[in-house]
């Protein structure tokens, strides 16, 4: 049994950690000022990270991912609307998936 109790104390110290990191971010933020560098860094990073998990996906994908996000790329360079950009990316997987199988 004391696997099970390590486990469970794991567990709850990691959420703990979790929470309390959580919670204290936003009010460290609101407490200090920020800088426009700050400020250009928190706005970008969002941007970032997609990018990223696109990469990743690009390069362990194959044809199909390279036209979808070729897809989505157009369509936001031509409409500027995001959710647009995100559904023909989906519609050309998808349709990719069920002509080529």
């Amino acid at each position: 049994m004391p696997d099970v109790v390590s486990a469970w104390l794991a567990i709850l110290l990691v959420s703990g950690v979790t929470l309390a990191s959580r919670l204290s971010g936003p009010i460290l933020m609101a407490r200090l000022p920020m800088s426009a560098a700050v400020e250009r860094f928190l706005q970008n990073l969002s941007l970032s990270v997609i990018a990223a998990l696109v990469a990743s996906m690009l390069m362990r994908g194959g044809l199909r991912e390279v036209a979808s996000v070729a897809a989505a790329a157009l369509v936001m360079i031509v409409f500027r609307k995001s959710i647009w950009a995100m559904g023909a990316g989906m519609l050309v997987a998808a349709a990719w998936t069920f002509l080529a199988g």
